[in-house]
């Protein structure tokens, strides 16, 4: 607990002791970590505005501009109306920009990268995301944590993964939990 929050908590009570005052800061946070939130911190799709679904496989990040697309409006994109069959992939753009879709690995990563660079925030936790599955997990918390700072709930949530298990980063239980209780606000 910051003694910063403790100072704020006897502002708005009064002149409670250190201890109530400790004690209405925990209580005010966990008012704020059990509350049920409206959406999804996922978001809306930007083509179609409808909720993203909790299940992450129902969306794909683009490696182009970094849009997260439902499944919906991929499959409406990829599909081609004038003849009813399905495009040939070299032929499909991104749904949201109409850039092409990158032709080799090397490619996806210089434009994650670029993305990275520009300190987009899905790209971030894509770049995170990559390097963890390659193993390389000190790169990898530096960017969650990054991407973390941003207010992302998937890198809080990745980020207490690493320091519960140790990857890349000392075991924490304290940093495991607050990244935790970080990705459920």
């Amino acid at each position: 607990m910051s003694d910063i929050a403790v100072l704020n908590a006897r502002r708005i009570i009064g002149r409670n002791t250190k201890k109530e005052c400790t004690k209405r800061v925990a209580d005010l946070r966990d008012k704020i970590l059990f509350k049920q939130p409206e959406r999804s911190h996922h978001g809306d799709c930007p083509i179609c505005m409808l909720p993203f679904q909790l299940d992450t496989m129902k969306a794909s990040v683009t490696t182009c501009c970094s849009k997260k697309i439902c499944i919906g409006c991929n499959y409406a994109y990829c599909f081609k109306k004038k003849e009813g069959v399905i495009v040939a992939i070299e032929d499909i753009t991104c749904p949201f920009c109409r850039h092409p879709k990158p032709s080799s690995e090397e490619e996806t990563e210089k434009n994650i990268m670029k993305r990275v660079e520009a300190n987009n925030q899905a790209a971030l936790l894509q770049m995170g995301m990559h390097l963890n599955k390659r193993g390389e997990y000190k790169s990898a918390v530096k960017y969650y944590k990054k991407a973390a700072e941003f207010g992302d709930a998937d890198a809080h949530y990745n980020l207490s993964a690493m320091y519960k298990n140790g990857e890349g980063v000392e075991k924490d239980d304290k940093k495991k939990v607050y990244h935790l209780e970080e990705a459920a606000i």
